[in-house]
Order: C-alpha cells, then sequence, then structure tokens
C-alpha cells in the first residue's frame, strides 16, 4: 500500500480540543506508553471522520495495526460522544433563542433490501433517520441518536421527547410537514393543496418556508463530516459517530 502525505479540512480548535480530552484520559488511566501520543491519536480520529477513510489506509499512513487504528478511533469516539450535550442541555440553550428549526435528515447506510425496518420510502434507500435542531441562523445545536430510516420524523421526534423538551422550555419551533399533528410549540405549514389554499395560507406558507429553509445549513454542517455520508459500520455504532461529530462541531464553533 502507498502512503501519501494529505489533508484534514478541520480547524486547529478541534484538534486541540480533542488533544486535551485524551491526554486527560490517559492520566486517568494511567496510561505509560502507546504508539501515538494524544495529539497523533485525536489527529487519526478527525481524519476518519472528517475523510471517511478506513482504518486500514489510516493505519498505513500513521504506522500502526488496523486493530490498533480501531481500537485508537473507537475510543476517542466514545469518549466524544459522551460530551455530547443532550436534549435538556440543548433545549435550555435554545430558551434564550426567539425559537428553533426542526429537521430529520437520513445517514445513507449499506444495507440490503431484506433490512426493511432501516429502508425509507421517502429517500428510497436504505439510512438512519436522525433528528436535528439548529438556532434561528441556521446553526446546529443538537442531533438525536439513530433511529431506522423507516421511522417517521413526527414519530421520531415524540420517542427522543423533543416535543415535550421544547415545549416544557417554552421554545416555538419551527418544522416541515412532516411533523403535522406533532403539538406543543411545533409550527408547521397550512396542510392542502396549493390551489386549494387561501392567498392567506399560501403567503403563511411561502414565509414559514424562508425561515424552515436555515436548518438545511445544520444538516450540511453535520454532513460536512464525510463518514456520515455513507455509514459502513453496524448500526449500533451509528449514534455514538453522530454525538462524536456534534461534539467536535459545537467545540470547533466556540
Amino acid at each position: 500500500m502507498f502512503v501519501y502525505p494529505s489533508g484534514v479540512d478541520v480547524s486547529s480548535s478541534a484538534l486541540r480540543f480533542l488533544s486535551a480530552k485524551l491526554r486527560r484520559r490517559r492520566r486517568e488511566l494511567g496510561t505509560r506508553w502507546r504508539r501515538l501520543s494524544a495529539g497523533r491519536q485525536a489527529l487519526l480520529t478527525l481524519a476518519h471522520l472528517r475523510n471517511g477513510h478506513p482504518y486500514a489506509q489510516l493505519a498505513a499512513g500513521f504506522g500502526i495495526g488496523t486493530t490498533t487504528a480501531y481500537r485508537y478511533i473507537t475510543e476517542a469516539v466514545e469518549l466524544l460522544a459522551a460530551l455530547a450535550p443532550s436534549l435538556a442541555e440543548a433545549a435550555r440553550t435554545a430558551s434564550s433563542k426567539a425559537f428553533v428549526l426542526l429537521d430529520g435528515t437520513l445517514l445513507p447506510i449499506d444495507r440490503i433490501a431484506a433490512d426493511r425496518p432501516f429502508y425509507s420510502g421517502k429517500h428510497k434507500k436504505h439510512g438512519m433517520n436522525v433528528q436535528v435542531l439548529a438556532d434561528p441562523s441556521g446553526r446546529l445545536l443538537w442531533a438525536s441518536p439513530a433511529l431506522p430510516g423507516a421511522v417517521h420524523d413526527v414519530r421520531a421526534a415524540h420517542e427522543h421527547g423533543i416535543i415535550g423538551a421544547l415545549a416544557d422550555a417554552g421554545v416555538k419551533c419551527w418544522a416541515d410537514k412532516g411533523y403535522r399533528g406533532a403539538g406543543g410549540t411545533v409550527r408547521v405549514p397550512c396542510w392542502g393543496r396549493w390551489e386549494a389554499l387561501s392567498t392567506g395560507q399560501k403567503a403563511v406558507n411561502r414565509s414559514h418556508a424562508k425561515i424552515r429553509a436555515l436548518v438545511e445549513q445544520a444538516v450540511a454542517a453535520l454532513k460536512s463530516w464525510r463518514l456520515l455520508r455513507r455509514l459502513r459500520c453496524s448500526t449500533t455504532r451509528i449514534t455514538s459517530l453522530v454525538q462524536a461529530v456534534l461534539c467536535l462541531h459545537l467545540a470547533s464553533s466556540d
């Protein structure tokens, strides 16, 4: 296998943040020596999450075994996932905003037609459903644990407790028609065929669409980590990967 220099388009603040957390963990564990320093382990993890490179390629580039690369990355991902904000923390942050934006996105996975629970009829592909909360400027605030792609957005929002958390915090929420009937403080467009809507209802829907469109920036920020664009791991690990990416994104933003 050939090895060549490459780059990772991640801010240095994310690297420093993860390096510091890994050094603290090593001190807690009493680790004396490892093949990679905390900084190199952080860089290995960022390269995997940001570029989506497989373990074998990363192991060759960093001069370690494939098993060691997997173990180092898994350790860092679990550490980051534990640091990601909870829904309650996100709701407290949202309470200082005028409103929040809610949307669901599908993270594609490599599954076959027999895996029906993971097949999204809306997107016509297999994947995992992740709910995203963004502030009025479209900045990512929170991402939910992953559910099978067959789960509809409104059901996912209820299962995660998003509707109740926002209602308890008194935060208004803009969402699309997929959340019709959600209740609480969630606002959705007027329902019905476009030609059947009144002039006032059409104006409301146009205004609603302009406001809600900013949530796509938060979804794009999540998927700028290329590993999430095509997941080839076990579905049980996807939630940890999403939470790790969320933690790194917020650390970079701060």
